[in-house]
């Protein structure tokens, strides 16, 4: 599995959102993107991790904020009103862009080696280029580590 890190071009994708339009990484260029990878929506792990960039999207100014999954756009679409997410939410069922990002492949769960989404954060520059990339990310507490680290506080 290859991870990207800071000075790579962020791979080109076209997802389908939770309002089932269909969303390009190149439809934000000029703008900074903090672009997410979780495992499932409506998880306790996840929600409190998407509640947490709802909560401090006041601290994104001038950042897009967009989470992908492997869950269809309906399911998103329900988690998104559930939990009242402004943030765009896109579904990558067949996990193809997250593998391009170093955010699928092998984990340990609960002690057991598993393949599946690899919590993953990555901040895109405003030119399409990494400038952060963070790997098996905490559900919580990372979004002010993200902050601080950002220098947006």
């Amino acid at each position: 599995m290859t991870r990207l890190a800071p000075g790579d071009r962020a791979p080109a994708f076209t997802l389908t959102s939770s309002t089932g339009s269909r969303v390009s990484l190149k439809d934000f260029h000029g703008r900074t993107v903090v672009l997410y990878c979780y495992p499932a929506a409506m998880t306790p792990g996840c929600t409190l991790q998407a509640v947490d960039f709802q909560d401090n999207l006041a601290a994104f100014t001038d950042t897009s904020i967009i989470g992908i999954s492997p869950d269809p756009p309906a399911k998103l679409a329900q988690f998104a009103a559930a939990e009242t997410l402004s943030f765009t939410l896109l579904s990558d069922p067949d996990h193809r862009v997250m593998e391009k990002f170093g955010a699928w492949g092998e984990k340990k769960l609960y002690g057991k080696t598993v393949t599946g989404v690899i919590r993953s954060t990555f901040v895109v520059s405003t030119t399409g280029r990494i400038e952060r990339a963070f790997y098996n990310v905490k559900a919580t507490g990372h979004v002010a580590k993200l902050i601080r680290d950002l220098g947006l506080t």
